[in-house]
């Protein structure tokens, strides 16, 4: 799970027994909506990178703030604050209104605000119109109350960084060093919020919100890293659960670090039908007629980044970072061609640094999504404490997997040293009183495969499956109208596939030699180059 990702502004530390500066609900009182701060960035995991989805303008957004314990095993001890929004249905409570329907873009470490207006626009009228539609920030991510930062962002991300590829000893030293760093960042900073981010934390926070919202169930629409929350939801509170949709789906048996393993190798397919959809389009891109020839190519490129950084700023990292966004969407294929292209045809830099600052370029929100994603990854579940193991399980795997595997060791090597130590992650299972589940799932999604899917339906005995066959990540709400169909019709009613559905895949993008207009791409930019 990967994430490119500073000293920001820090909230203030807090006393024992203090709160986190919260303002608005208390703890389990209701919420009080009112106008909302500056715009959110929109994230949606995407991990991890995390999709982020770029709202259309949605009128009436509300905002609140609810405190929830720091600690559940103290519910009258410190508190923190969670930021949320609220777009109202406009069915009245007296009509066909079908309650609170709670979104989360994955991560972790993703705001969920902007998520909000994203699913009120791009949904159906008639479903959108019977929910009220609830982004939140989990607690440290964006407005919530501490949100956290540990280093300076645009010191510790500053182009060129070191190639992520250790080429020797003292480049592992240099590596290890940054991991160190950040992990110990981290801990000085943070002692007495560390232990109590996890994601069954942000499950029972949900829970809170419930409450506050005075809901007896909730509806749920979790993308990636959020499908494991809804499934932790699901286990814990399983009378609370009116819908629940898990798109891009968590595998529940690799919790976490066996789940990065499978990513390299799924990453590693997909930039695969990268290079063999460039190489098909050879015509326009001229960078080899086959697969074979693009793949030499790209490492060309990439093996003279390290020497010779185009304009001084994308070196062999950088452009890691911006080409794993082409593992979460094809839409972007023809600007990483176009730019990889003229870059070794004409000899332009200009197209590599706007394709980086456009996709692959780090500022503070998104460093606070790394300290959360790692915060939660590293408290969730133990992670091997042996640089060795590390060391021998990455040299193997880059073996099968060059493209991704030490980029992403490299993204998760803090938790080898996190200050507070793994916990026990909870044990997902169904409830008979559970309802039936939606699940979608690309056939080719790299961020979150295919087989880890089929591992959590097996979980779930009411879940089905709609999969769509392409490869993008986040398959709903992003132009499939099969997969949409499935969606309507499930939040509608409740309704799912009998045995399932196949959903054909999007037309491949067409070549050109242009990038797409400047700003955010909605659906596909990813700000945390792996998330779930």
């Amino acid at each position: 799970m990967r994430v490119v990702v500073g000293l920001a502004m820090l909230v203030p530390a807090l006393g024992a027994g203090g709160t986190a500066g919260a303002t608005g609900s208390s703890v389990g009182s209701p919420l009080d909506w009112g106008a909302c701060p500056a715009p959110a960035k929109v994230e949606t995991a995407g991990s991890g990178a995390v999709i982020s989805r770029s709202a259309p303008a949605v009128s009436g957004v509300e905002c609140a703030t609810v405190r929830v314990p720091l600690d559940y095993h103290e519910p009258l001890g410190q508190s923190i604050t969670l930021a949320l929004n609220r777009i109202k249905a406009k069915v009245p409570r007296d009509g066909n209104h079908l309650g609170s329907l709670l979104v989360n873009p994955g991560g972790p470490g993703a705001s969920g605000r902007s998520l909000a207006e994203y699913v009120s626009a791009a949904l159906s009228q008639k479903v959108a119109d019977r929910y009220d539609i609830i982004g939140f920030d989990p607690r440290g991510v964006g407005n919530s109350e501490p949100s956290m930062h540990c280093v300076d962002a645009a010191t510790y991300f500053a182009p060129p960084r070191p190639d992520a590829v250790p080429r020797g000893q003292e480049d592992e030293k240099v590596l290890l060093g940054r991991a160190t760093d950040y992990a110990n960042r981290c801990g000085d900073l943070y002692a007495w919020l560390l232990p109590h981010l996890t994601t069954e934390n942000t499950a029972r926070d949900m829970d809170s919100i419930r409450a506050a919202l005075g809901e007896p169930q909730i509806s749920f629409l979790g993308y990636s890293y959020g499908t494991y929350i809804g499934a932790v939801y699901a286990t814990l509170f399983p009378d609370r659960v009116k819908h629940l949709v898990m798109d891009s789906t968590v595998d529940p048996d690799g919790i976490w670090y066996k789940a990065n393993l499978a990513q390299d190798k799924a990453f590693e397919r997909r930039h695969h039908e990268f290079l063999a959809w460039t190489a098909k389009n050879n015509d326009v891109y001229k960078l080899g007629g086959s697969a074979t020839q693009t793949t030499f190519a790209w490492y060309a490129m990439r093996s003279r980044l390290h020497d010779r950084p185009a304009g001084g700023v994308v070196g062999p990292s950088e452009l890691d970072d911006t080409f794993t966004v082409g593992g979460y969407t094809d839409r972007i294929w023809p600007d990483l061609a176009a730019a990889w292209s003229k870059y070794v045809r004409q000899g332009d830099a200009k197209g590599l640094i706007d394709v980086f600052n456009k996709y692959g370029k780090q500022d503070a929100d998104d460093e606070n999504g790394y300290a959360i994603y790692l915060s939660v990854q590293c408290r969730d579940v133990q992670w091997p404490r042996s640089w060795a193991k590390w060391r021998t399980d990455m040299t193997r795997m880059h073996k099968q997997a060059p493209f991704l595997t030490w980029p992403n060791a490299w993204y998760n090597a803090p938790c080898a040293f996190w200050s507070v130590p793994g916990g026990t992650p909870v044990t997902i299972h169904a409830s008979r009183r559970l309802p039936s589940i939606l699940m979608i799932q690309s056939k080719d999604d790299a961020a979150t495969p295919y087989q880890g899917a089929l591992n959590m339906r097996k979980l779930f005995p009411s879940a089905r499956m709609v999969v769509d066959a392409g490869g993008n990540h986040g398959a709903s709400l992003a132009g499939n109208q099969c997969v949409d169909r499935h969606l309507v019709a499930y939040l509608l009613d409740g309704t799912v596939p009998r045995h399932g559905a196949e959903c054909q895949k999007l037309p491949a993008p067409k070549p050109t030699v242009h990038m797409a207009a400047a700003g955010p791409l909605g659906h596909e930019r990813l700000t945390e180059l792996l998330s779930r």
